[in-house]
C-alpha cells in the first residue's frame, strides 16, 4: 500500500487506515470475534494506521485494539491513534491539564502501551482550540513520553485552521468527503504547508456512499444513523455527513455511472478522497473482514481522473453543496 507522511507526524502510514468507531459503539453490536477479524484483515491489507478513541464503548475498541496488538505481536508496524475528551461534559473547563493526565493514564492502560503514538482532542468546543493552557498540558505529555504526537479532531474548517497554527499539532482529523468537499479549500493547502497530518474521517458518509442503502432501509435503534440522524447526541455533522438521508440517496445514483470496472462504490468514494494529494490517511470504518478488506482495496485502484472529479464535483455542487458547505 501506497505510504504517506507528513514532516510534524513524522511517521509513514499506509494511506488507508481504519476507523474504529464500529468496534465500539455506536453502529450496532459488532461481536468481539468480529471485531479482531476487522483488525487483522485491515493489517493483512496493508494498514498501518488505527484510529480509537475513549470513548468509543467507553473503552472498549481500545481494549480490543490492545488485545489485537499483543496477538500480533512486536514489529507490526502499526500507529495507533486514539482521541480523549468526549467522556464529559463538553464544558472548556473540562479540558484541562489533570484530566489529560487521567485520560492518558486510561489509554494507555487500554491499549497496554507506555506512550501513545497519537492522541487528539476529540472535537471539543470551540474555545479549546484557542487556549495556551490545552497546548501547554499537550506539550508536557510528550516531554513525559506519554505520547509521541498530538493532534485534533475538528468539526468546521475553521477550528482546523486555529489548530493548524498551532506549531505542536501534528495532526487534524476532519470529515472529508465526495459530499463534505470544504476542507479541499483551506484546510488541506494550510495543512500541507504546515507539515500537518490531514486524516480523513466519515469517508463514506456513514455508509451512505457505500451504494448499499436505499430509502427503506433500517438501522437498529443502537447505530447513530438512527438516533443521531438530526443530531440528538452529537454533531449531525458526524452521521451522513450532515446530508439529508433522501438527498445523499439521489446524489449516489447521479455517482454510480462513475464506478470504474471491478470495483464498487465504496471504493470510489475511497479513491476520490486518496486522489487529493495533500491527504495523510482516509479511515474507513468496518463491521467485519470482507468490508475491511474490500477497503484497503481501494488504495489499489488506479487514480479516478480529471473527468470523473470534475463529475463528483457538479453532483456535490447541485445536490450537497446548499445543505452542507456553509455549515461545516
Amino acid at each position: 500500500m501506497e505510504k504517506r507522511n507528513a514532516k510534524r507526524l513524522g511517521r509513514d502510514v499506509g494511506v488507508v487506515g481504519l476507523g474504529c468507531w464500529q468496534l465500539g459503539s455506536g453502529w450496532g453490536h459488532v461481536d468481539e470475534s468480529d471485531a479482531l477479524a476487522v483488525l487483522h484483515a485491515a493489517v493483512d491489507g496493508g494498514v498501518t494506521f488505527l484510529d480509537t478513541a475513549d470513548g468509543y464503548g467507553d473503552g472498549r475498541s481500545e481494549t480490543l485494539i490492545g488485545r489485537f496488538l499483543r496477538e500480533r505481536g512486536a514489529g507490526a508496524g502499526l500507529t495507533v491513534a486514539t482521541k480523549m475528551g468526549r467522556r464529559v461534559e463538553q464544558v472548556p473547563e473540562n479540558y484541562r491539564r489533570e484530566n489529560f493526565r487521567a485520560w492518558n493514564d486510561r489509554s494507555r492502560a487500554n491499549l497496554g502501551v507506555d506512550t501513545l503514538d497519537l492522541v487528539q482532542l476529540h472535537c471539543p468546543p470551540t474555545p479549546v482550540y484557542s487556549s495556551d493552557a490545552v497546548y501547554d498540558a499537550l506539550d508536557e505529555l510528550v516531554e513525559e513520553q506519554r505520547i509521541a504526537a498530538y493532534g485534533v479532531s475538528v468539526e468546521t474548517v475553521d477550528e482546523a485552521l486555529i489548530a493548524i497554527a498551532r506549531p505542536g499539532v501534528a495532526s487534524v482529523q476532519i470529515i472529508l468527503n465526495a459530499f463534505r468537499q470544504k476542507p479541499i479549500e483551506d484546510v488541506l493547502p494550510a495543512a500541507a504547508d504546515a507539515g500537518v497530518a490531514i486524516i480523513a474521517r466519515v469517508p463514506l458518509a456513514s455508509g451512505l456512499l457505500s451504494g448499499r442503502y436505499t430509502a427503506t432501509t433500517a438501522f437498529d435503534a443502537d447505530d447513530h444513523r438512527n438516533f443521531n440522524r438530526h443530531g440528538e447526541s452529537f454533531d449531525v455533522g458526524e452521521t451522513f455527513a450532515g446530508v439529508p438521508y433522501e438527498v445523499g440517496l439521489e446524489a449516489v445514483e447521479r455517482l454510480r455511472p462513475l464506478v470504474p470496472p471491478d470495483a464498487t462504490m465504496a471504493q470510489l468514494a475511497l479513491r476520490w478522497i486518496i486522489d487529493q494529494p495533500q491527504l495523510t490517511v482516509v479511515i474507513p470504518g468496518a463491521r467485519n473482514a470482507e468490508q475491511a478488506a474490500a477497503n484497503t482495496a481501494a488504495a489499489a485502484l488506479s487514480p479516478l481522473g480529471a473527468e470523473v472529479h470534475a463529475e463528483v464535483r457538479a453532483v456535490y455542487d447541485e445536490l450537497i453543496h446548499p445543505h452542507v458547505h456553509q455549515r461545516w
